[in-house]
């Protein structure tokens, strides 16, 4: 929305708990996930509009006060926009040693909402408790499993991640991942199957999109191979126990993610990141 002026305006803060705006599906109906107590797998050749995707999820993260936001951007510029909205440590770049280490902090702060739950007879973290949902983004996986540090160190890592999203959701740690070129050894079925939400772009073969949305998907005729090269954040998106429906991603562009950075590290307490936007930037 836009305000009399031209500027971009926002309300004034989102809620995770709300649903998410992903886009819209192929008769033009808006789509929204609800990602507490879910998980989500985003996946694609590059060029796919992967990126895009995240960067919608991550907005909606940002704005939310209610909850934490942890990144980890292999790459340290597809998420680097965002990076003021996170707390000091909680943004991880190309460091396999500091990745591991946030993410047995996020397992030990797992453990002790559990024993929090266990001790007050409840069965998942309530709104409004003195715990608030973590959101754990990790842009480039493959980095992380089959590039950086050793081999027990890339084991360690995806370990730990299947841990997350395996017991993660009722404790409020809700996984976001992405990856480029899909493949079964950086994307392993153990850890795929655990994703309530999967969210398959442009993918080279049939093997990479049911890589994201799970074996025998594409000889059903949901297959990422079938989508335009051109059409640039069209994927197949699947919820638990759905099918797959094509849906375009909504687009943020480098400007809309800098003004609303900014303005979620204000929400956040937070210094911002960059400066003002000038006016003129933002054509009503």
């Amino acid at each position: 929305m836009t305000s009399s002026n031209g500027n971009l305006a926002v309300f004034a803060s989102l809620s995770i708990w709300d649903p998410i705006h992903l886009g819209v599906d192929e008769v033009g109906a808006q789509v929204a996930v609800s990602l507490f107590e879910r998980n989500i797998l985003v996946g694609g050749e590059p060029g796919g509009g992967k990126s895009g995707a995240l960067n919608l999820i991550v907005a909606h993260a940002a704005l939310s006060p209610d909850c934490r936001l942890v990144m980890f951007d292999a790459k340290r510029v597809e998420l680097g926009l965002w990076a003021a909205c996170v707390a000091p440590g909680d943004f991880i770049r190309n460091d396999i040693k500091a990745a591991l280490a946030k993410l047995g902090e996020l397992a030990a702060e797992m453990d002790r909402r559990y024993d929090w739950l266990e001790a007050g007879k409840l069965r998942k973290i309530p709104r409004g408790g003195p715990y608030l949902p973590i959101v754990v983004v990790i842009d480039e996986l493959a980095y992380y499993t089959s590039v950086a540090g050793s081999k027990a160190e890339r084991e360690l890592f995806i370990t730990t991640c299947r841990d997350l999203v395996a017991r993660g959701r009722a404790a409020g740690i809700i996984m976001v991942i992405a990856t480029q070129r899909p493949s079964a050894d950086i994307v392993p079925t153990s850890l795929r199957d655990l994703f309530g939400y999967r969210w398959a772009m442009r993918c080279t073969t049939e093997a990479s999109s049911d890589v994201i949305l799970g074996f025998g998907w594409a000889k059903l005729g949901y297959c990422a191979t079938d989508i335009d090269p051109l059409a640039r954040g069209v994927g197949y998106l699947l919820a638990e126990g759905g099918t797959p429906v094509k849906v375009k991603a909504a687009y943020l562009d480098d400007y809309a993610i800098r003004w609303l950075a900014d303005y979620a590290a204000d929400l956040r307490g937070y210094p911002a990141a960059s400066d003002a936007i000038p006016e003129g930037e933002w054509a009503a």
